[in-house]
């Protein structure tokens, strides 16, 4: 996805659009965020199909093999879906990974809670449809729509975070958005677990189809996503910020990471906002 941020209306007439038609499992290369308000999909992920009735919200991160069918229900069907690169959140994308981490559709009983859940939506669809929408007002209404979908808590959701490896990953994140900044290593979260290098990978892998290395990999290369965007600090500044001791070493593991240099992505992500 080349933009930052895309949002649409997905209708009655879409779904219908979409019967019979044949839908493999594919990944993104940017995460998505749906909000159903009448309708339903039947969504295969984590090696799971499920069919989920509105309103819900579903979110697929980046990267993550899935097959999803959006369908009507009582010849209806309603969804906002939103999608965006994870720089565009990365202040909030590890909380969205920690919130979805062990489900990827969450039920929302409150008629309430979606009416101004769409309401943000609109004003978001709104504002990119000016000739010069302005990013940092989406990206307030896009984290205002996400702390309410946190305060609901869904019964479901609190019984599921209660399973044991679900919660160790939860802590795991925990302790990693207090530290990821500092050069510890693997067995530093091990110890803070009370368990081993291996069962903290075994959960890892279980729930994020990731190494522990990888995912403290992709938190520090988030925020210096964020920091390329929002700062004027040189990249070696960023790069010892984060734990990187020389600048050569962040800008390769950056570049293995993305494709680009610390540099172009910082020149890209200007033309783009500048749009």
């Amino acid at each position: 996805m080349e933009k930052l941020f895309k949002i649409f209306k997905f209708t009655t007439e879409d779904a219908k659009a979409l019967e019979g038609e044949s839908i493999v499992p594919h990944v993104h290369d940017f995460e998505e965020l749906i909000i159903g308000n009448q309708g339903k999909i039947s969504h295969f992920i984590d090696f799971d199909d499920e069919t989920v009735y509105a309103p819900f919200v579903t979110f697929v991160t980046q990267g993550k093999p899935h097959r999803l069918r959006p369908q009507t229900h009582n010849d209806t069907c309603d969804f906002w879906v939103i999608r965006f690169r994870t720089e565009f959140m990365s202040e909030t994308i590890f909380k969205l990974y920690n919130y979805f981490h062990d489900r990827a559709n969450i039920t929302l009983p409150t008629s309430r809670c979606f009416n101004r859940l769409s309401s943000l939506c609109e004003m978001m669809h709104d504002e990119i449809q000016q000739s010069n929408p302005n990013l940092s007002i989406i990206k307030q209404l896009l984290t205002t729509l996400i702390t309410m979908v946190y305060n609901e808590k869904p019964e479901q959701v609190e019984h599921d975070v209660a399973n044991a490896h679900s919660q160790t990953y939860a802590n795991f994140l925990h302790i990693l958005e207090e530290n990821f900044r500092r050069p510890v290593k693997i067995s530093f979260y091990a110890e803070k677990l009370f368990m081993s290098e291996r069962n903290l990978n075994l959960i890892c892998q279980e729930v994020m189809q990731q190494s522990v290395g990888e995912i403290i990999e992709t938190r520090k290369l988030t925020e210096a996503k964020n920091l390329l965007i929002n700062t004027n600090k040189t990249i070696a500044e960023i790069g010892f910020e984060l734990g990187y001791n020389e600048k050569a070493y962040f800008s390769k593991v950056f570049k293995r990471k993305t494709g680009q240099t610390p540099t172009a992505f910082r020149n890209e992500m200007k033309q783009l906002i500048s749009e």
